[in-house]
């Protein structure tokens, strides 16, 4: 069995893991085929970064696994994974070992990429601001009426 480099994302609580093979153009989220996909905004957002990156599509077969939050956040976390799995993105920069596509390849489709979403490499970095003390939330207080 070959051993796949796993690729992470994160969008809001949504975690998707994405494993890129050499193949005919497969994608499959959590063992379901893309064009499957229910929700036609989901399936939109997921096949961003395959629509940019053009024939390249048809040179690999991409599997996501994707948890956690709703199912907007789960295809942006997913899309973030599939264009980090296609250009060979690690937090490591570590260059990627049997990559289904040449460095150049990667380099080009990276500038494809950014030019199109910025945030579909480096992820969205927008988190819940933490509860405070005095109220039932980040900023919200108990009203005071002074009479």
């Amino acid at each position: 069995m070959v051993k796949l480099e796993s690729y992470y994302a994160t969008r809001k609580t949504a975690r998707a893991h994405a494993f890129i093979t050499k193949g005919v153009g497969r994608v499959r989220i959590n063992n379901v085929p893309v064009e499957m996909v229910q929700q036609e905004v989901a399936r939109e957002i997921m096949l961003g970064p395959l629509e940019v990156a053009g024939d390249l599509r048809n040179k690999i077969d991409v599997s996501v696994k994707v948890k956690g939050g709703g199912f907007v956040g789960q295809s942006y976390a997913s899309a973030i994974a599939i264009s980090r799995a296609m250009t060979g993105w690690t937090k490591s920069r570590k260059e990627p070992k049997d990559h289904p596509l040449t460095r150049t390849v990667r380099e080009d489709l990276r500038k494809r990429l950014t030019e199109f979403d910025k945030h579909l490499l480096s992820g969205d970095d927008r988190r819940k601001e933490p509860k405070k003390f005095g109220g039932p939330g980040a900023r919200r207080r108990k009203q005071k009426s002074y009479r």
